[in-house]
């Protein structure tokens, strides 16, 4: 029972297996075992989770957990994520591109004086060396 039973509060609060390992401070592996029925949990554990899914423990371990068949719900909720997340993925890139001008506009700008004072000394040398 508890495997089916954290699967289906894992995926009804659209928890992956990665973020509820995180908030258990567990490896992915672990709650990858525990669907799977290959391990369970101590007690402590199976309090945090508990926890994690505001739930008893009891119904964690006993009572079948009814899956939610509203899957236009679902649907909808996995649109939102998927436009915040490219949302997000946007506003990642417009900020690097704006690290990126800044970095090599910095980098100009300490360079060019320097460019200007090198080719001011050739031509300086130019000059003297075709006119001596």
């Amino acid at each position: 029972m508890f495997k089916e039973n954290l699967q289906i509060l894992r995926k009804q609060k659209g928890m992956s297996q990665e973020i509820l390992a995180q908030q258990l401070n567990v490896v992915r592996q672990t709650i990858s075992k525990w669907e799977k029925g290959l391990s369970v949990p101590d007690a402590d554990m199976l309090i945090r989770i508990a926890d994690v899914f505001d739930t008893s423990v009891s119904e964690l371990l006993g009572v079948r957990i009814e899956q939610e068949e509203n899957i236009n719900e679902i649907a909808a909720q996995l649109a939102l994520l998927n436009e915040q997340l490219a949302h997000k993925v946007g506003r990642h890139k417009k900020v690097f591109a704006i690290v990126i001008a800044i970095i090599f506009m910095c980098v100009f700008a300490a360079i060019y004086p320097r460019w200007n004072e090198l080719w001011r000394d050739f031509g300086r040398n130019l000059y003297y060396f075709f006119n001596q």
